[in-house]
C-alpha cells in the first residue's frame, strides 16, 4: 500500500478507535471536560450523544484511560443485552466470576456486595455503555435500578451512556422518565470545524510516523471538508482513499484531483448522509472542485 511511499509506520486514517490518535478538537475537549467534571461530582447519569461517525467510542475509551487509580471502570460495548445479560456483563467487568444460572435476585445481591467492597477500598465505579440508543427499554430500567445503590455519602456506581441522537427519543418514553430525570450532565458531540481539519490530518499523519511537509493541499482540504461535513469517520475514509490515489499516481501530496477521486469512490457514504441521487451528487462535486481550484489559485 502507501506506507513506505509516505514514510509511515502504520495507517493514519484507520477507523478503529485508537486513543493514540486522539486529537483534542474543541468538541472533544468540551465533552471530555464535561465527563470529568460530572464524574468528580459523583452524582447521576451522564449522557453523550452524537451523529454516526463523530467519535463517541473513541471519546469513551479516552475517558477510561484518563481516569486514575481511584477508579474501577467497566466498558460494555454491546447494547443488545437483556437485563440479566447486562448484569452478568457488568459483574464480569468488575472482576466477579459467577455461575451462569444465578437468579436475578442472586445476581443483584452479588453485584451489590462487589460494589460495596469497592467502595470500602475507596474505589469509584464508572460504567460506560456504548450505542445505548439500541438498548432495550427494560435493560435501561434495570440499569437505573442498579444505580439506586448508594452509601450515606455517594452512589456506588456512576453510569455514562453514549448514543446516537435517536437516544433522545428513547429517553422521552414515559416508561423510563425516571432515568431521564437522573441525567445530571449531558453533551452533544459536534463535527470537525474547518479550522481544525488541517491540524487533525497532520496530527494523525505524524502519529503514524510521517515526518515530511504537509500532504494535503489547501484546495483538497476544502473539498474534503465540503464532502465529509467534518464527520471524523468520513474524513478518515476520504483521506485514506485520497492517499491511495496519490500513491497510485506516484505523487507525494494529495491535490484536489486525488480528493475528487476519493469522494467519487465514496458516493454511497455521501448519498447515505444526504439522500442525493448520484447524478446530482456528481454535478455538485464538479462545482465543488471548481470552487476549490479557484480558491487555490487565489
Amino acid at each position: 500500500m502507501y506506507l513506505a511511499h509516505f514514510g509511515l509506520k502504520e495507517f493514519p486514517f484507520k477507523l478503529t478507535p485508537d486513543t493514540s490518535f486522539y486529537y483534542a478538537t474543541q468538541s472533544y475537549q468540551e465533552a471530555l471536560n464535561t465527563l470529568l467534571i460530572a464524574i468528580s461530582s459523583g452524582e447521576g447519569f451522564i449522557k453523550i450523544t452524537g451523529e454516526v461517525g463523530t467519535g463517541k467510542t473513541l471519546l469513551c475509551r479516552k475517558l477510561l484511560k484518563s481516569l486514575g487509580d481511584g477508579f474501577k471502570t467497566a466498558f460494555i460495548p454491546n447494547p443488545y443485552l437483556d437485563p440479566q445479560a447486562l448484569l452478568m456483563a457488568l459483574a464480569s467487568e468488575l472482576g466477579l466470576s459467577l455461575p451462569a444460572r444465578l437468579s436475578h435476585h442472586e445476581l443483584l445481591d452479588a453485584l451489590s456486595q462487589r460494589l460495596m467492597a469497592l467502595a470500602n477500598e475507596d474505589k469509584q465505579v464508572v460504567v460506560c455503555l456504548d450505542e445505548v440508543q439500541a438498548m432495550p427499554i427494560e435493560t435501561l430500567e434495570a440499569l437505573r435500578l442498579l444505580s439506586n445503590l448508594e452509601t450515606e455519602k455517594r452512589k456506588l456506581l456512576q453510569v455514562v451512556i453514549f448514543g446516537q441522537p435517536e437516544l433522545e427519543e428513547k429517553l422521552d418514553q414515559p416508561s423510563i422518565r425516571q432515568l431521564r430525570q437522573r441525567i445530571s450532565f449531558e453533551y452533544r458531540l459536534g463535527a470537525l470545524q474547518w479550522h481544525e481539519l488541517s491540524f487533525y490530518l497532520n496530527h494523525r499523519m505524524h502519529i503514524a510516523g510521517y515526518n515530511g511537509w504537509r500532504v494535503f493541499t489547501p484546495a483538497s482540504l476544502r473539498l474534503l471538508h465540503q464532502h465529509s461535513a467534518g464527520i471524523p469517520r468520513l474524513v478518515n475514509i476520504l483521506a485514506h482513499k485520497a492517499l491511495l490515489s496519490a500513491y497510485g499516481k506516484g505523487l507525494r501530496e494529495v491535490t484536489v484531483r486525488e480528493m475528487r477521486d476519493a469522494v467519487l469512490d465514496t458516493h454511497a457514504s455521501v448519498r447515505a448522509q444526504h439522500g442525493w441521487s448520484y447524478s446530482i451528487f456528481k454535478w455538485w462535486l464538479a462545482m465543488g472542485v471548481a470552487r476549490a481550484t479557484l480558491f487555490l489559485s487565489h
